[in-house]
């Protein structure tokens, strides 16, 4: 069994950065893909980013040059610096890993910008 936890929840000002970090530990083998989603309120959940295991990265367009998302292999861990926040940016952010047709959710933690 894989368990994810995910921190760098808070609240932060419209502009401000914010980082998240999400690690995974348990019964894993190789991770391909890492991706950050997020649900704002009344919304679906959308996909931020997502990296590969090779570095490979892509981003919602909104979240370009904005957003940047990083792993570190050896210690099975997924980031998401984020700058220049807006009110838009408020969600519930979650990571996602995928390991062969497995894939893990994390529980999700609130980031919340105000203006």
């Amino acid at each position: 069994q894989v368990h994810l936890v995910e921190s760098g929840e808070g609240l932060v000002q419209a502009g401000g950065s914010l980082r998240l970090s999400c690690a995974a530990s348990g019964s894993i083998i190789s991770i391909n893909v890492m991706n950050w989603y997020r649900q704002a309120p009344g919304k679906q959940r959308e996909l931020v980013a997502s990296i590969t295991r090779s570095g490979n990265t892509d981003y919602a367009d909104s979240m370009k040059g904005r957003f940047t998302i990083s792993r570190d292999n050896a210690n099975n861990t997924v980031y998401l610096q984020m700058n220049s926040l807006t009110p838009e940016d408020t969600a519930v952010y979650y990571c996602r890993i995928g390991m062969g047709y497995v894939e893990v959710w994390g529980q999700g933690i609130l980031v919340t910008v105000s203006s």
